[in-house]
């Protein structure tokens, strides 16, 4: 009889892998518990988590064809998320303070730049700025690529 998807089963670590563990159910089936499902923090190494032997508690995720997939992070009760968290190691920066402006908006001295007037003029000038800085660069961009091009250059 398959496992009913959404149950929980007890069951014990059959095999290690290095994409996950292989995980002994009753009955003399098998299930998969892929590596993003062991914890809910980042996996690097299974035999960190897991040995060989070890019981778990594990969440049927799916049942195709023979091919049972379990989830061991899914069948522990949920945490509660602190509610602030400070920067993780190796992680990406913390956002810059609500009173300083974006970096588009400061110039490069650190000096601060008034913001610009909204409405239908503001939105034109802008597009006058953007068409001409872009149309510079397009023709940079076209002259420096002529002499890489190979063959003749063009008069």
């Amino acid at each position: 009889m398959e496992p009913q998807v959404g149950s929980i089963l007890e069951g014990k670590v059959a095999s290690i892998t290095k994409f996950g563990a292989f995980i002994a159910l009753e009955g003399g089936k098998s299930g998969l518990v892929h590596i993003s499902e062991i914890a809910n923090t980042f996996v690097n190494d299974v035999h960190d988590f897991l040995q060989e032997g070890q019981s778990v508690k594990v969440l049927v995720l799916s049942s195709e064809k023979g091919r049972i997939n379990l989830s061991i992070k899914k069948a522990l009760p949920p945490q509660e998320r602190p509610a602030s968290r400070g920067p993780r190691p190796g992680g990406a920066a913390p956002r810059p303070a609500a009173s300083q402006p974006p970096a588009h908006f400061r110039s490069p001295q650190g000096a601060q730049q008034p913001l610009p007037p909204s409405g239908d003029q503001a939105f034109e000038d802008k597009l006058k700025r953007f068409l001409s800085s872009s149309e510079g660069k397009m023709a940079d961009l076209n002259r420096s690529m002529d002499g890489k091009r190979g063959g003749r250059r063009r008069r």
